[in-house]
């Protein structure tokens, strides 16, 4: 009781802390987590826009470009010291240098251009301004720059005024070097072999436009790229096209090309990142920025961290504000709820105590139910249980109850309280119930059927009754034998169904612990006549008296186990006769060999209804017979346990033999028949004459079992020269006569 006590006072204050410590946890969850996303995706936003502008300047800048390189392109064509360079197979020298004075003009005068080409097809010259390479005039094999010669080939793949990125090799003082550039092609009309009949071609350093394309930025920082109109993600520093798997070139195909700005948060290379990329241009190309993802979340996670350090810190402040808070307004809501409960359990033990006095009554007989005023005593008094309906009596029986009060006696009335609630919750599930405590080992349960039924609801029952032993089991570490009774539908036979299953209960001596038994089974046991086994009580005496310990407990247990099939005070008379049986050869062996075992086993052995199992009570008894074999054997000599197995050999040898007698025993051993008849009967508590007919009737009924032989044979067999004697000695033995033996064995 003061478990529970002690259980309801610190409730109140149980919930309080939860409460707060929850809110607290909750509310840092709920609100870090809210914030965590957001930040993320604000961090990833602001990343973006910021990528967007980038490539949307660089974008603008590129056509921006574009509209200069076909003004200047327009320009140059309209220049006519500069159309005779494209129009004349072989202009003269004054021509040529006026011209080439106008393209270093141009050169100069626009710092963005890196060189200016002008092609003439009719001569295959090329007549070039750079800023750092060569100068001049070039034929094709000479120019340097060999990329712009395929470019002229395949001028059918690229629109006029498109920037074509590119990287070509330029020769100056410094040598060889290779030169990043936009190419812008301006030709005339194509001829009828399908060939540029001149063209002008304008090289615009990259480095003006991809200010913002992640020149000279590690990869950590992420790097921006041209997703051009050939479906080439050209990079944005080296503008050489970039080598991509399938599944990134997917990527790029499904989810940017000809898309509008936006960004997305996909695995590239590999890697988890954020790319950012614009809507096409006029140019029909995309400018796509690829940022590591933990690069752009690095700050957030770290903002993250220090979060959840937080949240840390302010769940133990807050854990210990709540503890104390808690204790604080615990104290005076104690004040008020102790004051509930006391009144509260007063009432409820009041009013439990009056109804489990009332149903204990009802059952034991005290009381009755005879008449209307009886039967509405019980529902003044909360019993709505109807005994003029189908019921039943249930006995739920603790096991094993020496051990449970050993380690959980102080608590036994709690456990039997707890096994009455399970039967109650599982029970009211398909009946009406009512529990009592029987201030005993078992407790009582009523159940009412409610469907009014006259079929068997028997397999209902039994599945009920097993959840019931299965749940104590698990929940209390109890186990459970289960007495059911019959139904009934008089409220007058609650007292005999009471000990009817009271009675059936105490066959779970033979049933074992964990047992559902029918007190109707049990019923059918009383028309049965039990005849005590005198054969075996003598055979078990003997062994006793032999020291055959082995055999003995084989006959006590046979003994007591053919009781099973009988009502139990039968169990009780046989185990009684048994016990005296055992009382008369423990003060026999007590007697004749002086030894300290105990003459009475009244006071050491409890009635059957104390045992449990079989086993418990057998146990009980064997350690007796084993307590005897042991001191018989401590006090026997060795010398005369020999003389003793020498005379029981003798006579087991010598049965048949008409002249075997004491006498002739001893002549044969050599010894005085007096002696050995002293001896003889000091350790067997039987007479070697006696042993002797008990021997040859013993073989006589083997005969009379297994052979054809006559009455008269089996006589000489056996070692009697009379048959009339042995007729005599037969009957006096076993209570019937050969011949009605040999008919009883056979037929």
């Amino acid at each position: 009781m003061s478990a529970v006590k002690l259980k309801n006072k610190g409730n109140i204050y149980s919930k309080l802390l939860f409460t707060i410590t929850l809110c607290i946890v909750l509310t840092l969850s709920v609100s870090s987590s809210f914030y965590f996303f957001t930040y993320m995706q604000i961090d990833l936003k602001k990343a973006y826009q910021s990528d967007l502008s980038n490539l949307t300047q660089t974008s603008k800048e590129v056509i921006s470009m574009t509209e200069s390189a076909q003004a200047l392109s327009f320009q140059i064509y309209r220049t006519f010291s500069v159309s005779k360079l494209m129009f004349y197979t072989d202009p003269n020298i004054y021509d040529v240098t006026a011209a080439m004075n106008e393209l270093n003009n141009y050169l100069n005068s626009m710092p963005f251009i890196e060189s200016i080409y002008v092609y003439n097809s009719a001569n295959a010259q090329f007549y070039t301004a750079s800023r750092q390479g060569e100068a001049g005039m070039f034929s094709k094999e000479e120019l340097a720059d060999q990329g712009i010669l395929t470019i002229l080939d395949n001028f059918q793949q690229y629109r006029p005024f498109t920037p074509i990125p590119r990287t070509y090799s330029t020769v100056s003082l410094a040598g060889e070097q290779l030169t990043k550039a936009y190419t812008y092609l301006g030709y005339d009309a194509i001829g009828k072999a399908q060939k540029i009949n001149s063209a002008v071609i304008i090289n615009i350093s990259s480095a003006w436009i991809n200010k913002d394309i992640g020149v000279n930025k590690s990869d950590t920082e992420g790097k921006s790229y041209i997703l051009d109109n050939q479906d080439r993600l050209l990079s944005g520093d080296s503008l050489w096209p970039k080598d991509l798997t399938a599944k990134d070139s997917g990527l790029l195909s499904s989810k940017i090309r000809n898309q509008e700005s936006g960004y997305l948060v996909a695995d590239f290379e590999g890697k988890k990142s954020l790319i950012s990329y614009t809507s096409p241009d006029t140019l029909d190309w995309q400018y796509v920025r690829i940022t590591p993802y933990k690069q752009v979340t690095k700050a957030i996670y770290s903002i993250r961290n220090k979060t959840i350090l937080i949240a840390v810190v302010i769940l133990a402040i807050g854990l210990l504000i709540s503890w104390l808070l808690s204790r604080m307004l615990y104290r005076p809501i104690h004040q008020i709820m102790s004051k509930m409960n006391v009144l509260e359990t007063e009432k409820r033990n009041s009013s439990y105590t009056i109804r489990q006095n009332l149903l204990r009554s009802l059952i034991q007989g005290s009381q009755s139910l005879q008449t209307s005023s009886q039967m509405q005593k019980l529902v003044q008094n909360g019993i709505t249980f109807d005994f003029n309906t189908n019921y039943r009596v249930i006995m739920l029986k603790i096991d094993q109850l020496a051990a449970l009060k050993e380690t959980r006696g102080d608590d036994l009335h709690v456990y039997k309280f707890a096994v009455m609630n399970i039967g109650w919750e599982i029970g009211l599930q398909h009946y009406r119930v009512e529990t009592v405590d029987m201030d005993a080992d078992y407790v009582i349960m009523l159940l009412n059927r409610l469907d009014h039924s006259d079929e068997s609801d028997d397999e209902l029952l039994r599945e009920v009754l097993a959840q019931i032993q299965q749940s104590s089991l698990e929940y209390l570490k109890i186990g459970l034998s289960v007495t059911y009774s019959p139904e009934s539908r008089q409220a007058g036979q609650l007292t005999s169904l009471y000990k009817l299953v009271k009675e059936a209960s105490q066959h779970r001596l033979f049933y074992g612990i964990g047992s559902l038994i029918d007190a109707q089974d049990i019923i059918s046991l009383k028309s049965k006549e039990y005849i005590f086994p005198v054969d075996k009580e003598r055979k078990l005496t003997d062994a006793l008296m032999t020291s055959k310990t082995e055999e003995a407990k084989k006959l006590f247990a046979e003994i007591v186990q053919e009781t099973a099939s009988y009502p139990i005070h039968v169990v009780q008379l046989a185990i009684s006769h048994l016990t005296m049986t055992v009382n008369n050869i423990l003060f026999t062996i007590h007697k004749n060999n002086n030894l300290d075992v105990e003459a009475s086993l009244s006071i050491q052995i409890p009635t059957p209804d104390h045992f449990e199992t079989i086993h418990e009570l057998n146990a009980v008894f064997f350690a007796l017979f084993d307590d005897i074999q042991t001191k018989l054997s401590t006090k026997r000599s060795t010398k005369q346990g020999d003389l003793i197995r020498k005379i029981n050999e003798l006579i087991h040898k010598e049965y048949a033999n008409p002249n075997l007698s004491l006498n002739w025993i001893a002549d044969e051993l050599d010894m005085s028949s007096i002696y050995l008849s002293r001896v003889y009967k000091q350790q067997t508590l039987s007479a070697i004459v006696d042993v002797i007919n008990h021997v040859r009737l013993e073989k006589a009924k083997e005969y009379l079992q297994n052979t054809d032989c006559s009455i008269v044979d089996i006589a000489v067999k056996s070692g009697y020269t009379s048959s009339s004697y042995f007729h005599r000695m037969f009957k006096k033995s076993f209570g019937v006569t050969p011949s009605d033996y040999r008919k009883m064995k056979l037929g």
